[in-house]
């Protein structure tokens, strides 16, 4: 009768035990997952000058951590901080010349009611607009607040993966269980996929504002400024992308009495701008981080259901770390030619 050797035994029942204690610790944790994912992808960005500060100028961690957070802060929050700052005055107008605003949105719908036959401004409309608005006000407040908490655990991630970047990095090559050049193949692949989707994506959404910015002024659009702002935010939204920002534009001229230059505008964002996305995302994927298109599109998609905004950097690198993956087990696993023909 054979036994099953307790050392074995004793190996399954911790095996039992850590994979049932890391499904409780994730069930409470997923919730940070975009935090620490944000915070992975800014070490990797930040990893060489914290090093380079930390031996060059023998800075103490601490303040050398401190130092490229607020940086990182800054230069995440400016773009922000801008669109904020476009969009108050926008506001604040519309509130001064409500009246004024309320009647020209009434006009507008009065004169299509009008030349199509149609019933805009009913009650039944007015109540499915304002029941839209008593659903829609408490997300955005929950997504606001939920963006807030996500950004301050963020950075309470990332000063101590900046500290003890070298620690962290030794605890994963030793506990990877694969060889340690396969692990250096790993980490090499996914801070380079890293790198190409972090810088890849606000440098496409750029390039669609300026390329946007100069139809704008050609076109002759009123704050063609404020536009250039709204393209760039609105490229690095996946699927619509800058689509959000110029049809808004060309019904805006519709709206105005001047159909020739939202017609333009319109064609102008589906032929150009549109194309600069396409074209540049997929060259400059595959120049940074020889990234395939398709890994891009579907990863894109993948990405922000699993993981919201950020997923618009680790939805391709999920995919490419699956393939990587399956890479790294053929070479550690997969049988050699010699050992295939070996006679039994």
């Amino acid at each position: 009768m054979n036994y099953i050797p307790n050392n074995i035994i004793r190996q399954i029942l911790l095996l039992l035990f850590i994979v049932l204690l890391g499904i409780i610790l994730w069930s409470q944790l997923s919730t940070f997952l975009p935090a620490f994912l944000g915070a992975y992808t800014l070490y990797v960005m930040m990893r060489k000058y914290m090093f380079m500060l930390q031996a060059r100028y023998k800075w103490k961690s601490g303040l050398c951590a401190f130092l490229l957070m607020l940086l990182s802060f800054l230069i995440i929050m400016l773009p922000i901080l801008v669109l904020v700052n476009m969009m108050s005055s926008k506001v604040g107008f519309a509130i001064q010349h409500s009246s004024e605003v309320l009647k020209a949105i009434q006009g507008f719908i009065e004169r299509y009611e009008k030349a199509y036959k149609i019933d805009i401004i009913t009650d039944a409309n007015i109540q499915k607009v304002t029941n839209w608005g008593a659903q829609t006000l408490p997300q955005i407040l929950g997504a606001t607040l939920s963006t807030v908490v996500t950004i301050v655990v963020m950075y309470f991630i990332l000063f101590f993966m900046l500290t003890e970047g070298r620690k962290m990095e030794s605890a994963f090559y030793e506990w990877v269980p694969i060889k340690d050049e396969n692990i250096i193949m790993l980490r090499k692949d996914l801070n380079r996929m890293v790198l190409s989707n972090a810088i890849g994506i606000p440098l496409i959404a750029l390039a669609q504002g300026i390329v946007g910015l100069i139809g704008y002024l050609i076109i002759g659009v009123p704050e063609p400024m404020f536009w250039f702002v709204i393209t760039c935010i609105t490229g690095m939204l996946p699927v619509l992308g800058a689509a959000l920002a110029y049809i808004p534009l060309s019904l805006l001229l519709f709206a105005s009495n001047d159909p020739v230059k939202g017609a333009i505008v319109l064609a102008f964002g589906l032929a150009i701008i549109g194309s600069v996305d396409n074209i540049f995302r997929f060259w400059l994927q595959r120049k940074l981080g020889d990234v395939h298109p398709l890994i891009t599109v579907f990863g894109v998609i993948i990405g922000v259901n699993l993981f919201g905004f950020i997923g618009l950097i680790f939805g391709p690198i999920l995919i490419s770390l699956f393939l990587l993956l399956l890479k790294v087990y053929s070479i550690e696993f997969r049988p050699n030619k010699n050992e295939l023909n070996k006679p039994t």
